[in-house]
């Protein structure tokens, strides 16, 4: 019933807001915009229509919002009007009472805002989905003193996220019991996926050490910035990190009068991401503009600033190297390779045709190399790859879903960036590089370092174990093989007496019919 009860919820906040409307104006067929005055007698939809759909979204609540989040970063989905409505949703979503958050803090802590807080500033400076943001200056245990940001969750987020959850997994049962590609696409096990990043996204402690991992992991590569954790005023409701100073990235015409370099900024961008991927396997899966700033601090000066890490996508070691393998056949354009990857992995039926698998991949990527990001949609590439996919029943992994989004989001911001990147070639050297490394003398020492101690307290043995290897060696196992071999040849010797007395038996059949028939001739 709950369900029931949110999907009418759902159908009311698109009516109430004219959403069918909007949908239904958005088709060139005369009769359909007929249809859509109709339908709006008596409601007043005076609001623009991308206000309309974002004040639905926020109203339905957080996934809501984070789809329209996606959907922001696709201006080249999108009419201008509808992505520069939706921008809002980035971290400007109506924030909740400061006395809410002030509560939440002191519940947390069991002490007053005073005592935790040297200064703390009432006034949300950022507010998302599922959370916001205050400004305050916090005491260390080293007793220096920092500036920082403070992010207190959403109250009953849980309660509204497994409503919508549970809606989706029932969507999800009926899509895989009566689509004819619902198996393929596994949509319940998608839908999985997606519930267990939005439960860790609500806990902060998780998000706070997400912060950490990803900031000992991009630390020498000196592109981006990545907040210190202060753990001692982190809680699973409450996170208090160091206040990073930035432009968003967004405020494009802020940047290029600062001089940063735009087009550079979008290479680092791309190289950021193909690194969080490939070498470290875990990467910030929630890449919109809201959560990116610029540096223009001296001495960090066009740096990123990353914040946000409470969805964080991993790939295993076998889900990098397929990747890689798959990009760099895909940059290289053989399409072979890329179906025999396929197969390989076990994503398409066996006995699946290479060439033609080869021939459908060439036919969809084949028309988008040597073109600027202006001229590519990797919105599209992805759509026919999907149809193709669909014609040779290609299996939909679950786990890469995080990594196709954040792909998307990547590309929606190099595209505001900096439409004349080459995303391909741009990501070409860093994946040949990355593949080099994975099977050279590098990444063999790199091995034979990590097994290193398991070596050094194994040699000293080895000695002693060979000395004790030849004293007691195994017993020997002869007479049991001669009596199993006696068993299998008593085995053979009553199968062949079966055989042959079936044999006679048939025989004296077909004679005694024979003896039958001459005597009655």
């Amino acid at each position: 019933m709950r369900r029931i009860y949110r999907g009418a919820f759902i159908v009311w906040v698109a009516l109430r807001y004219g959403l069918d409307e909007l949908v239904l104006t958005s088709f060139q067929k005369p009769w359909l915009r007929v249809v859509s005055r109709i339908v709006s007698v008596g409601r007043n939809l005076d609001a623009p229509r991308g206000q309309r759909l974002r004040e639905a979204l926020e109203r339905l609540g957080p996934i809501f919002v984070k789809f329209g989040q996606v959907l922001s970063t696709r201006r080249d989905l999108l009419p201008p009007d509808i992505a520069d409505e939706l921008a809002w949703l980035q971290d400007r979503v109506p924030p909740f009472p400061s006395k809410v958050a002030i509560a939440t803090i002191e519940r947390a802590f069991r002490r007053p805002v005073s005592d935790i807080f040297v200064q703390f500033d009432e006034t949300p400076v950022a507010s998302a989905s599922i959370a916001q943001v205050h400004f305050a200056t916090v005491r260390l245990a080293d007793g220096s003193v920092r500036d920082a940001a403070v992010k207190v969750l959403r109250p009953g987020m849980r309660d509204v996220i497994e409503k919508d959850l549970a809606l989706m997994a029932m969507m999800a049962g009926w899509v895989e019991g009566l689509s004819a590609d619902g198996k393929r696409l596994k949509p319940r096990e998608v839908v999985a996926e997606f519930d267990k990043y939005l439960h860790d996204e609500l806990d902060l402690v998780r998000e706070a050490a997400n912060a950490a991992q990803l900031r000992r992991n991009m630390e020498k590569l000196n592109l981006v910035l990545i907040p210190e954790m202060y753990w001692d005023f982190c809680h699973p409701e409450v996170m208090v990190m160091e206040r990073m100073k930035g432009v968003p990235i967004a405020q494009l015409d802020r940047l290029r009068s600062a001089g940063v370099d735009i087009p550079k900024l979008a290479r680092d961008g791309v190289t950021i991401f193909f690194t969080q991927v490939f070498r470290d396997g875990f990467f910030h899966a929630d890449m919109h503009p809201g959560n990116i700033q610029v540096s223009l601090e001296p001495e960090t000066f066009g740096r990123y600033v990353s914040l946000d890490f409470g969805i964080i996508g991993t790939l295993t070691e076998s889900d990098k190297e397929y990747l890689a393998q798959n990009f760099v056949a895909f940059f290289r354009r053989d399409y072979k390779r890329v179906a025999e990857l396929h197969l390989e992995s076990g994503w398409v039926p066996h006995g699946t045709r290479i060439d033609e698998l080869e021939a459908a991949i060439r036919t969809v990527c084949e028309p988008y190399f040597d073109r600027p990001l202006k001229e590519i949609s990797l919105g599209m590439v992805l759509m026919r790859l999907f149809q193709t996919s669909r014609r040779f029943h290609v299996e939909i992994q679950p786990q890469l879903v995080l990594l196709q989004k954040t792909l998307l989001n990547i590309e929606g911001l190099g595209r505001q960036l900096d439409p004349e990147l080459d995303l391909w070639h741009t990501a070409k050297p860093f994946l040949e590089k990355w593949m080099t490394d994975q099977i050279g003398p590098r990444k063999l020492f790199e091995q034979l370092r990590a097994e290193a101690p398991r070596y050094a307290k194994l040699l000293p043995q080895l000695p002693r174990l060979m000395h004790d290897f030849l004293e007691n060696r195994p017993p020997d196992h002869r007479r049991e093989l001669l009596e199993l071999l006696a068993a299998q040849k008593r085995t053979n010797r009553l199968l062949q007496a079966i055989i042959y007395g079936g044999i006679g038996f048939v025989l004296g059949l077909i004679a005694m019919q024979v003896l039958v028939r001459v005597r009655l001739f």
